[in-house]
């Protein structure tokens, strides 16, 4: 169910965040018995609902022989223990959802570990209500006196000594991802970051343009492990197309907290392609959320502010959009450089992508001409590999001379051999 909290902030409609909150559930395979939207008129400390709303809870579990009840919304421990004790059922919020999900999602070693640290993260506030045994406590030292370690601090100790572990192993993962971004920007190939909205056919446009076969299904949250592949465009022997976990509103902090290490990749692309789903009609709303966690990652100053990285928007299932949705968006596209329309399920669009893609990456492209011995095989062959050859002649009896397009990256990593 979800809580319409009177006063607060809300981007999508209620019912759209009703929607997307069923799609949640429906992601990790649960079965919706009822949904509903609860108006909230003073939040309850201790049950965030009225008494009376929260005994019409009851009566809609009963009817429908629910065991879980979902809000949509934060709980504090308190408010969870509070409502499963009346509810007489297994109460979870958004958080705990999401978190749920990722974790069946998960399946490198680093992902595991990012999930398991922000599901901790999560849960020592909560011990309060996993445990039945809290209340006793171990027996202290003889020569310290005093009651000893209550059963509650002997967890949230043990609790802290493994988010410490797995800190240390993630930072590890983080090392070696930079070392990872080094070397490949000591390579000529450029690197383009795929980000979006969850669900907004990411993987479907992976797949099409790589021939990858990453999960791709009609669920949020189909991917969770950054996968990149090699990528052909015109005018760029190769490239690096690196496909993200989806952002969503109201992200959990424990898992921007963890991701951040993966999300990193984002901030060392040279082009971010920003992948929406033009058919839902909250599309605008989903964008305002991607633009704001980018600029948490540093890659945006501020929603509508300046790009430290160049930004493509690709409106993707232009299939599923109405005719009516199509006629007001096509003329908002027309003329516009960073646009590009698609749909990654049936492949329109994707030549034109492709085309504009080569375009960005070689935008900056500049013809130059080099004398190159022509014993000297390799810096031959590696203009010949890395950039455009425009002409290559005779200069003279022992030289070539080369003529060849570069951009600036390209032309950096050529004058350092």
């Amino acid at each position: 169910m979800c809580p319409d909290i009177r006063g607060q902030r809300r981007d999508l409609a209620v019912e759209e965040r009703l929607e997307e909150a069923r799609g949640l559930a429906l992601a990790i395979g649960l079965e919706i018995a009822d949904s509903f939207v609860l108006p909230v008129r003073d939040v309850r400390p201790n049950l965030l609902f009225g008494s009376g709303q929260v005994d019409n809870i009851a009566i809609a579990c009963e009817q429908n022989e629910a065991e879980l009840v979902v809000i949509d919304g934060a709980l504090t421990p308190i408010q969870q223990r509070n409502l499963e004790d009346r509810l007489k059922r297994k109460v979870i919020d958004r958080t705990g959802l999401i978190l749920e999900i990722f974790g069946e999602r998960a399946a490198t070693a680093e992902g595991r570990l990012q999930v398991e640290l922000a599901h901790l993260d999560y849960q020592q506030s909560r011990l309060v209500r996993s445990w039945t045994h809290l209340e006793r406590q171990r027996g202290g030292f003889g020569f310290l006196g005093g009651p000893g370690e209550t059963q509650i601090e002997a967890d949230r100790r043990m609790i802290r000594q493994r988010m410490g572990r797995l800190r240390r192993e993630l930072e590890q993962v983080r090392r070696t991802r930079a070392l990872h971004r080094e070397r490949r920007g000591r390579a000529p190939w450029p690197v383009i970051a795929l980000v979006g909205y969850t669900n907004a056919g990411k993987s479907t446009l992976f797949n099409r343009l790589t021939g990858a076969e990453v999960m791709a299904e009609d669920l949020l949250f189909a991917t969770l492990d950054p996968t990149m592949r090699a990528l052909a465009l015109p005018g760029v022997e190769k490239a690096i197309l690196s496909d993200t976990v989806g952002f969503i509103s109201d992200l959990p902090t424990q898992l921007v907290a963890a991701f951040r290490a993966t999300l990193e990749e984002v901030t060392a692309a040279d082009l971010i392609c920003h992948v929406r789903d033009m058919a839902n009609e909250a599309a605008g709303v989903q964008k305002g959320e991607v633009l704001r966690i980018l600029g948490e990652l540093g890659v945006i100053e501020e929603e509508g502010g300046p790009s430290t990285i160049p930004i493509l928007e690709i409106w993707n299932k232009w299939d599923a959009a109405g005719a009516d949705r199509r006629a007001e968006l096509e003329p908002l596209a027309a003329g516009a450089e960073d646009v590009a329309i698609v749909s990654a399920l049936t492949g329109e669009g994707l030549d034109e992508l492709l085309a504009r893609l080569g375009t960005r990456l070689t935008g900056g492209a500049r013809t130059v001409e080099f004398t190159i011995p022509a014993s000297d095989g390799r810096r031959l062959a590696w203009l010949h590999a890395h950039g455009e050859v425009i002409e290559e002649r005779d200069a003279g009896e022992s030289d070539r001379l080369i003529t060849v397009r570069l951009n600036a990256k390209e032309l950096g990593q050529f004058e350092s051999l």
